[in-house]
């Protein structure tokens, strides 16, 4: 039976639903593997480098996705492709879940004041 690496971490789908989360995944693990330089501008990485970034990334993302950037060949061509299609939700996404998130912290307070006094705000 063929030696098969599961996947780090969920892979990227097509639906865009978890890319920040996948952007973070996939930059700390090039990373621990020495191959974060693969993805950044003018980079000197070996042709074996490439590949192996190349493999790692085609691996963590939707088969329609792969379907889509088949004849990419480069780690960085992929991920400038990537980051193109799916850019717009750091600006879209991330406000909206910050202020969700101070909403719903807001809401385990009873009163205003004991918000106020647990994060030391003063009038």
């Amino acid at each position: 039976m063929a030696n098969i690496e599961n996947q780090k971490f969920i892979a990227l789908n097509i639906s865009e639903k978890n890319y920040l989360s996948w952007v973070l995944d996939v930059k700390l693990h090039l990373s621990a593997k020495k191959l974060r330089h693969t993805i950044d501008e003018d980079n000197a990485a070996s042709n074996e480098e490439r590949a192996t970034a190349l493999i790692f990334l085609r691996h963590h993302i939707d088969d329609g996705l792969k379907y889509e950037y088949l004849t990419v060949e480069n780690p960085l061509e992929l991920w400038q492709n990537l980051n193109d299609r799916f850019e717009h939700l750091e600006a879209f996404v991330l406000p909206n879940a910050l202020n969700d998130w101070s909403q719903l912290r807001f809401q385990d307070f009873k009163t205003i004041s004991e918000y106020n006094s647990t994060f030391k705000i003063v009038s």
